[in-house]
């Protein structure tokens, strides 16, 4: 089994976990060096929100245009690096990237447009506001290794575009893929200090990225619980914002009118792909009892057709997990179901060629139920496990029995009735006879309730992450000498502004009006000396 380790300190050496292969090499960034990138990236910040929009969007298509270029090399290191096929390397890494590269280029001037504010009162129709976008200025983004490339983009895309420089740290496990996008923005010319890679273990990254004398205006951190929440303690020193896509646990509620075939092809797209590392991905799949047998007859007879290996030529469906750590978890979570009970329904065979190799057969398992860390916790491998349920009651409550709120799914002829059962799943990304598919939506926002996360990617919303709202309200009377509550202070003022207040919301006509004579006596306060 492989795990990337730093050589004397000087670099990672990055390692295939399907076959132990070299990739390449990463250079280890020194901390003096990030502080560095950190200075340049605020010098070169207020230019870059300077240039016309229109200017930062010819940069930005760049990106999009280099990952159409290089589509095979880039599918090559993904898959290479984090053991996925090269399919979903396509299929749910670059080709969302490009899609949504173009989106954010496109809407970027409807997202920063300036909105004016509708007037909330005849007291003050003599201010008009508007409501404006400013970037934060030096963004950092800590990436996952399980999306390497998909994920950070839906990040450095909109916080370029919005005017901010961005201080990238991609995993120790795809260093490679960080230096590929690394290529990808050297070869889009992007100015000096807008854009920075660091390669830095990931506690002295978020130390240095937070220190408080030269920490970043906001920052973005996709990984564990356990990680955001010591980044979100270290961020509340100088209380610098942060965007936290964190764990998931997503259900996924079969109802007995769903389409079986369907339904059984989404579980384990959903739950599988990428080796079941997908913070979205299904985990916990609830069937409602009269279709339990043939939902599970089904996913065993799919499940034992799959073939997973070392991709070679497109002739595998399931990958290598990525590290050593995360098999070690899932054996672990999937010991304790088997000791409490559970029953393996489905396991692919792994072929002895890789036995030496971060291969964690797909696994499927019944007679779960919630005493066991396969149902509670998060399960970041090719696991799934499915409970009977007696209704889409006890379904619902079983799906929101948990601290994570990621995504979820309902599978239902019925959309109507799906979608009045979807919304009851306290999670922030809901799915009707689908799942997991919305990560690869540029326009849908993504991010969890409970511990899955604070903020949202993807979207207007997403995009609205990178800036700050600037409220400027200006004056239509300028030549007005003062406003009517403005000192000096008498009777007649507080009376006049009494009769505001009976004026706006005064029982009766003839208390409204009794209002309106006494607030209009103060209309020559506005002139006077």
């Amino acid at each position: 089994m492989r795990t990337p380790q730093a050589c004397d300190g000087q670099q990672t050496v990055c390692l295939n976990p399907a076959t132990g292969d070299v990739v390449g090499y990463s250079r280890v960034n020194t901390p003096e060096e990030a502080r560095e990138a950190l200075r340049r990236a605020r010098v070169a910040q207020p230019a870059w929100a300077a240039l016309p929009l229109a200017e930062r969007v010819r940069y930005i298509l760049r990106l999009r245009d280099y990952l159409v270029d290089h589509t095979d090399a880039v599918s090559m290191i993904v898959s290479q690096e984090v053991g996925k096929t090269r399919i979903e390397a396509l299929a749910t890494e670059i080709l969302p990237s490009a899609l949504a590269t173009d989106y954010y280029a496109k809407n970027a001037w409807r997202f920063l447009k300036p909105r004016k504010v509708r007037n909330g009162s005849l007291l003050f129709l003599n201010k008009r506001s508007r409501i404006y976008r400013v970037p934060f200025g030096v963004i950092g983004i800590i990436a996952p290794w399980n999306y390497p490339l998909g994920i950070p983009m839906h990040e450095m895309v909109p916080a370029l575009l919005a005017g901010n420089t961005v201080i990238f740290k991609a995993a120790p496990e795809t260093q490679m893929v960080g230096r590929t996008i690394e290529a990808m923005i050297q070869s889009a010319g992007l100015p000096e200090g807008v854009f920075a890679h660091l390669n830095l273990p990931g506690a002295v990254a978020g130390r240095i990225l937070l220190e408080p004398d030269h920490h970043v205006n906001k920052l973005f951190f996709t990984g564990s619980v356990a990680v955001g929440k010591i980044l979100m303690a270290q961020a509340a020193e100088t209380l610098t914002p942060v965007s936290l896509e964190l764990g998931g646990n997503d259900p996924m509620l079969v109802c007995p009118d769903a389409n079986l075939e369907r339904a059984v092809n989404g579980a384990i797209w959903a739950g599988l792909q990428n080796s079941g590392q997908s913070c979205g991905g299904v985990e916990r799949i609830y069937v409602h009892q009269n279709v339990y047998e043939p939902f599970i007859q089904r996913l065993k007879q799919r499940v034992e057709t799959l073939r997973q290996g070392a991709d070679a030529r497109h002739n595998v469906d399931i990958g290598a997990m990525c590290t050593e750590r995360q098999i070690k978890i899932i054996q672990r979570q999937v010991a304790d179901a088997l000791t409490k009970g559970a029953a393996v329904l489905a396991q692919v065979r792994i072929d002895s060629a890789h036995a030496n190799a971060n291969f964690y057969p797909v696994t499927v398992l019944v007679n779960v139920d919630h005493s066991m860390d396969l149902m509670r916790q998060e399960t970041f491998g090719p696991v799934l496990g499915v409970m009977k349920v007696q209704d889409m009651e006890q379904a619902v409550a079983l799906a929101n029995d948990s601290s994570l709120g990621l995504t979820g799914s309902v599978w239902s002829n019925d959309t109507a009735a799906a979608l009045r059962l979807g919304r009851r799943i306290q999670a922030g990304v809901i799915t009707i006879n689908d799942h997991l598919l919305t990560h690869g939506m540029a326009e849908t926002p993504w991010g969890g309730f409970k511990e899955s996360g604070i903020g949202r990617s993807h979207g207007a919303l997403g995009f609205g992450e990178m800036t700050q709202p600037q409220v400027v309200t200006t004056e239509l009377l300028p030549f007005a000498r003062r406003n009517l509550f403005w000192h000096p202070y008498d009777a007649s003022l507080y009376e006049g502004l009494k009769g505001a207040l009976r004026l706006l919301h005064g029982h009766g006509f003839g208390e409204r009006w009794r209002g309106l004579l006494r607030f209009i006596r103060l209309i020559p306060r506005l002139f006077k000396d």
